[in-house]
């Protein structure tokens, strides 16, 4: 299981100013990535990588979130890499899927942000880790949605609202790091 570019995207990630909870996910990824050489299956039991999507307006005044089937919350599109080593085309691939959007746009080609969140035991499968790498994208809000078996519903929400709807540290970081619009209109995506 090739393993590198995904600690390439970790190590060029920790060299930017991280907070405390964002720089820990990176050790404890990276560390689990040197442990496990099959972190990118979902056979990998601890845990396994995921990558998503935080995808914004043009504007940059809104962010599409999916209110997660399985969780029961409101999160930014993603999924399993399921064997896949390249986590932004995991990334593109989950937000096409989840969401129906014909075009999404790469705003940035490393990480913009990384998380390690706990997904409780459902069914015959253990509790575990997602270790995620998530990347900035950008979308028309105009383009149809089409809501999947994996979500309850689909939300262009503007970027003020989102805590109301996930109070999550990971959720209020990914906004806090939203480029704001530039003057005249046009969006900083």
């Amino acid at each position: 299981m090739h393993r590198a570019k995904a600690l390439e995207l970790l190590r060029e990630h920790a060299r930017q100013s991280l907070g405390p909870e964002e720089s820990a996910a990176v050790r404890q990824t990276v560390s689990f990535i040197g442990r496990h050489p099959d972190c990118l299956l979902r056979s990998c039991l601890p845990g396994h990588l995921t990558g998503s999507a935080w995808i914004v307006s043009p504007d940059g005044l809104r962010v599409l979130l999916t209110h997660h089937l399985k969780l029961g919350k409101w999160l930014q599109l993603g999924g399993h890499a399921d064997g896949d080593s390249d986590l932004l085309a995991v990334a593109l691939r989950e937000a096409r899927e989840e969401s129906g959007l014909a075009s999404l746009r790469v705003l940035r080609p490393g990480l913009y942000d990384v998380d390690r969140h706990w997904i409780p035991a459902r069914g015959g499968e253990p509790g575990h880790w997602h270790h995620d790498l998530r990347f900035l994208l950008a979308a028309d809000p105009g383009q149809p949605l089409t809501v999947t078996g994996e979500s309850r519903d689909l939300a262009w929400v503007e970027i003020g609202s989102v805590t109301a709807l996930n109070p999550e540290e990971s959720m209020a970081r990914m906004v806090r790091k939203t480029p704001p619009p530039q003057a005249g209109g046009a969006g900083a995506p």
